[in-house]
């Protein structure tokens, strides 16, 4: 069974992401989150989701463009890593991701819509990544990194800028 991992096991940079994780099993906490976020954006007009609480600001879509990408770049490190390959992964430009990805012209129940598929594609990921393979350790913008850490990090990660959209936008 997947546990929660050491801070030896992940950059210091996602200590916040992983310390947001609650005890308990990671599959069912992805499970209960998916359909918070469900429920959070399934409430928001197409227009109050280009809502910026400040200037320079996401939007309240590029918040959720950047959770779900962020997620299947880091659902697809844990592939990697889980599966053994010590190929060094590179890093990435979040703001350049939100800025490319031009989001704001999409509707919103299709950003979400596409956070769900892959929600659901990272925990059949996660059920089915053999037991041994958590422990599995690769490098990820250059730093050392396992497989279980990285599970977590896709949680806190989500559960982080929900807390954000819940407190600042709305």
């Amino acid at each position: 069974m997947l546990q929660r991992p050491n801070q030896n096991e992940f950059p210091e940079y996602y200590v916040p992401y992983v310390q947001l994780v609650p005890e308990g099993d990671l599959l069912q906490t992805l499970e209960k989150n998916l359909v918070k976020m469900e429920n959070l954006f399934a409430g928001i007009s197409d227009e109050d989701s280009l809502f910026r609480y400040a200037e320079g600001k996401w939007s309240i879509k590029e918040v959720l463009g950047h959770i779900t990408d962020t997620e299947r770049i880091m659902s697809y490190r844990l592939l990697r890593v889980g599966r053994g390959d010590h190929t060094p992964l590179a890093g990435f430009d979040e703001n350049l991701y939100v800025k490319g990805s031009q989001i704001n012209k999409i509707p919103i129940k299709n950003i979400l819509n596409d956070f769900i598929a892959t929600r659901r594609a990272t925990i059949t990921l996660i059920q089915n990544m053999p037991e041994e393979a958590w422990s599995y350790k690769g490098i990820a913008n250059n730093l050392e990194i396992t497989a279980g850490a990285i599970a977590y990090i896709i949680a806190g990660h989500e559960m982080h800028h929900r807390k954000i959209i819940n407190e600042k936008y709305l």
